[in-house]
């Protein structure tokens, strides 16, 4: 069984309490982590060393920032390096594990629709295909997950009506996430849940929202065929999202029958 999770943190400095009681309560093969906003001279790798964690991270003052947290050898791929928008922005980070090939993202959230930084972020995720088809092979084992600042489908926010066309749920965004998706890729967590109700983020500025489960979705995991094939199950766990300090997302998972 391989298992693996998401979970943008919004500073690992402040949450890492709540990234280290999950290490210790569910043991995942994998744990990407978005928003770190660590340089990387700064990053935490001996509270993850003296757990038994390997560590790999790309990061930046104040911004973005990615990792992977393993309990097994993480083999750096370099393959970050030949994705060109954003440069000198720490959102990609692409590694190997057991021979899964895991890639994770944190896609710029944009802004408001029409503006330079949501024409940005466009082709930020479709340039995501040319990354794909580039360094990897459809019949690979491939993890594609991270922040993707995108709700796909109705399902994946509390009151589509109201919020279509907005940031994070906009069709221009959600077609150019198709386009990468075409490329080979099966949403995990909705091959197993087939219902709405299931959220990753909820705002911060409303605290109400939490309360009464008024979210979204952005938060994914994604599989190349082989993979997802293999795939086993899939869930979101809503808890750390009420613990003292938390981020305004929570973690999502997915296990493969390896």
């Amino acid at each position: 069984m391989f298992k693996l999770a998401s979970f943008n943190v919004n500073s690992i400095r402040v949450r890492m309490n709540i990234v280290l009681d999950w290490l210790a309560k569910e043991r995942p093969d994998a744990l990407c982590l978005q928003e770190t906003k660590v340089e990387d001279g700064y990053f935490p790798i001996a509270e993850f060393e003296s757990a038994g964690y390997d560590v790999a991270f790309r990061g930046q003052k104040t911004y973005n920032g990615v990792a992977v947290i393993s309990p097994h050898k993480i083999e750096r791929t370099g393959y970050e390096d030949s994705f060109t928008i954003g440069a000198g922005e720490a959102r990609l980070l692409a590694v190997v594990i057991n021979g899964v090939h895991i890639i994770n993202t944190y896609i710029p959230q944009g802004q408001e629709p029409g503006s330079d930084r949501f024409l940005q972020k466009l082709n930020w995720i479709r340039e995501l295909r040319d990354f794909f088809e580039e360094n990897y092979h459809r019949e690979d084992r491939i993890v594609w997950t991270g922040d993707f600042n995108v709700a796909p489908d109705a399902l994946d926010v509390y009151a589509p009506d109201k919020l279509y066309g907005h940031t994070g749920f906009h069709p221009e965004e959600q077609k150019s996430l198709q386009y990468v998706k075409d490329w080979g890729f099966s949403d995990i967590f909705r091959q197993h849940v087939k219902e709405g109700g299931h959220y990753t983020f909820w705002d911060y500025r409303v605290p109400s929202l939490l309360k009464s489960n008024k979210g979204w979705r952005i938060d994914h995991i994604w599989a190349s065929r082989p993979m997802a094939e293999l795939s086993t199950r899939a869930w979101i766990d809503t808890g750390p999202r009420f613990q003292p300090r938390p981020s305004d997302h929570t973690f999502i998972a997915a296990e493969f029958d390896l």
